[in-house]
């Protein structure tokens, strides 16, 4: 009959009691990824503990591709660090270099200027209309590590949708059609 009759035979062979058998489980994968992310969110006070880079502008330390891990601490921001940052009116986040950092006195606010290791100028002109500094609400975390290449997965389903539509669909028919 061929693969594509026994996966067609197989489908219609589903009784009740295994399809929520399936959903109960792909429910559960959900609920753990969630939980997971929610945790790792705690541990390392960072809204966003994992983000993949998305251009070349931190290019040789980071390339395209690269996943960097955050931490958020209650330690000042110096001078030297990578930081991930939001500007607002901006939904991706940016992964810069900071080069200057200015405390002031009176307030125990910090101004922070960053810029991309393989950009040629600071990223002024990246920041809202107006916006000269980065200040403490606008750091998503500090760099503490990163795994080379692993993001050009997320990288690629983002550019070609098409490709995403495709797995899901394909991890969906492999759910429907799993005897256990």
């Amino acid at each position: 009959m061929g693969f594509i009759g026994d996966t067609v035979e197989s489908i219609r062979s589903i009784q009740i009691r295994q399809v929520l058998a399936q959903i109960i489980s792909l429910g559960m994968i959900v609920t753990s990824a969630l939980i997971i992310w929610k945790g790792l969110m705690v541990a390392t006070g960072s809204e966003s503990p994992v983000v993949v880079v998305l251009s070349g502008s931190m290019e040789p330390g980071f390339k395209r591709g690269d996943i960097l891990f955050l931490h958020m601490s209650k330690d000042p921001i110096r001078t030297g660090e990578i930081v991930v940052f939001n500007v607002d009116g901006r939904e991706i986040p940016i992964v810069h270099r900071v080069i200057k950092v200015h405390e002031r006195e009176e307030s125990a606010e910090v101004d922070i200027l960053t810029k991309g290791d393989n950009n040629f100028g600071d990223d002024r002109l990246l920041y809202a209309h107006g916006q000269l500094w980065l200040h403490q609400h606008h750091i998503m975390g500090r760099a503490v590590g990163f795994l080379p290449y692993v993001g050009w997965v997320t990288i690629i389903m983002t550019e070609k949708p098409f490709i995403k539509y495709l797995l899901i669909g394909a991890l969906g028919l492999l759910v429907i059609t799993s005897k256990e």
